[in-house]
């Protein structure tokens, strides 16, 4: 090591691909000056080869503000709600004291934190703003600014969508429901659609043969497993076929077209024809995105437990989240336990009962 003494202060020096590097510790001590003057080698070394010195993850706040917001007005510009919701998520986040924290000091124990500090709140409410900071989180590892994304437990006791509508119910409801909106629920119930991904549906996504099937496509999504193609029910052929045919065959243009922002029906049109179907029709009161569960309830049933199947359906990336939407009706459940009582016989007419085949004797016989 080249280091020499400058009365009390040690410096170095050293040739640098024909350029001398002369620089002072400001140290009294010779073994820490040797450490600094190795710093400096391998911070020259690194940038000889390529190598960068990591930029240090930005705080949460620079995140939210300068990249996670203006990224969620884009990606769901078409989808006003979504889009309020991480809006509300960011400005509960960035009056927090998360704020301050660099991404990756983030970690679980901070979002636990985070929800002790809104105990006030519902749990819905909490996890707004946890469901916002883990997706920021997300996109900051997809973006490169972040090596790895902390875990964000959400807080237990969230209502869940879990009711699921009788045949008399959606009759009912779907009788009272006004236009466009009825149309749109009953796509809901027959594909098991969510109901933005209705809204959002364009005539170059619907196929409608002249045989009476046809196919809907879904070409944006949460994932690439909801991008998906799935064949109408005769129903929803038909109620196609008819606004098909009512607005002149069109090739272009949404197919539930409107005056808002977005061009086409939204969650607010909805829930204003949701409310008055609900009080025409007396059915008890649920949230639109029980027509999905109710669906993928049904549909579930139908595709005998095979939940791979389900998942495609739904448009699910993970056999985990299609879990959360299957809820098995009582006459199904007594149908599984009918069958498990069944006697167990032969073809040959034998009257042997399932207490028999657990190994009991039968009478008047002995041992073998």
């Amino acid at each position: 090591m080249s280091i020499y003494k400058r009365g009390k202060i040690y410096w170095y020096k050293f040739m640098w691909n024909g350029q001398l590097i002369r620089e002072s510790t400001r140290q009294h001590n010779a073994r820490v000056a040797q450490q600094i003057e190795a710093a400096h080698r391998t911070s020259l070394a690194k940038g000889e080869v390529g190598i960068r010195e990591k930029k240090p993850a930005p705080t949460l706040k620079e995140f939210l503000k300068k990249d996670f917001q203006k990224y969620a007005e884009t990606r769901h510009a078409a989808k006003p709600l979504t889009l309020r919701y991480y809006i509300q998520g960011s400005a509960m986040l960035l009056k927090s004291t998360l704020a301050g924290l660099r991404l990756d000091e983030v970690t679980d124990q901070h979002a636990q934190q985070f929800a002790s500090q809104h105990a006030s709140l519902s749990p819905s409410g909490i996890n707004r703003g946890l469901r916002t900071l883990r997706r920021a989180l997300n996109v900051a590892y997809q973006w490169g600014k972040l090596e790895k994304p902390a875990k964000v437990t959400l807080a237990a006791g969230e209502n869940q969508r879990d009711r699921v509508l009788t045949e008399h119910e959606t009759a009912r409801y779907l009788t009272a429901c006004p236009q466009p909106w009825r149309d749109c629920a009953t796509i809901t119930l027959d594909e098991g659609f969510r109901p933005g991904e209705v809204f959002a549906l364009r005539w170059p996504h619907v196929f409608l043969n002249e045989d009476g099937t046809g196919f809907i496509q879904i070409v944006e999504g949460k994932s690439k497993a909801a991008r998906r193609f799935l064949p109408t029910t005769p129903r929803v052929y038909t109620l196609l076929r008819a606004r098909h045919e009512a607005a002149g065959r069109p090739t272009e243009g949404w197919i539930f077209p409107n005056a808002s922002e977005c061009g086409h029906i939204n969650g607010d049109t909805a829930k204003e024809q949701h409310k008055k179907a609900l009080d025409d029709s007396g059915v008890e009161a649920f949230v639109p995105y029980t027509l999905r569960h109710t669906a993928l309830t049904r549909l579930g049933e139908k595709a005998g437990g095979d939940v791979f199947v389900l998942a495609r359906i739904a448009g699910h990336s993970s056999i985990t989240v299609t879990q959360r939407y299957i809820h098995p009706q009582a006459d199904a459940i007594n149908r599984v336990f009918s069958a498990s009582q069944l006697p167990v016989g032969t073809k040959l007419g034998t009257n042997k009962k399932l207490s028999r085949a657990r190994g009991q004797k039968e009478p008047g016989r002995g041992t073998a």
